[in-house]
């Protein structure tokens, strides 16, 4: 997994990820864009260690491949589900750092692209985060 994730995370830049979210927010959803935002704003926090920044690093990467397991612009919906599959580990393994600053910018974002009806799979995808921090 560590050398995916070296692969993965050359492909990771502060610029490309705001170009591909820009790009693709309103077509793969809130659902999708939610984990991107709290990850790339847990990656940007000073107290978030190096070794966790660079599993952010590659799995903010891996969303930006457009040539993963499932290419993303060869079937647009679907290709970005293995994307929400390495987002939800991401989040998993690093809930430490997902601190309510970071879901505050991650939300504020969210609901200036999505709305405020974003706002009901922000409650879902934290609920989780929460509840994964308590076991």
């Amino acid at each position: 997994m560590k050398d995916r994730f070296d692969k993965y995370r050359k492909e990771f830049s502060e610029s490309k990820l705001v170009e591909k979210v820009n790009q693709v927010a309103k077509q793969v959803g809130s659902k999708t864009i939610y984990p991107v935002l709290l990850l790339y704003y847990a990656y940007k926090r000073k107290d978030t260690p190096a070794w966790a920044k660079k599993i952010i690093a590659g799995v903010l990467g891996y969303f930006l491949m457009p040539f993963d397991m499932v290419p993303d612009f060869l079937i647009p919906l679907i290709g970005y589900t293995d994307d929400l599959s390495v987002l939800t580990f991401g989040l998993l393994a690093l809930t430490a750092y997902i601190d309510e600053n970071v879901i505050a910018q991650s939300r504020t974002k969210l609901t200036s692209w999505f709305g405020n009806e974003a706002i009901t799979t922000a409650d879902e995808i934290d609920k989780k985060i929460n509840e994964k921090k308590k076991s």
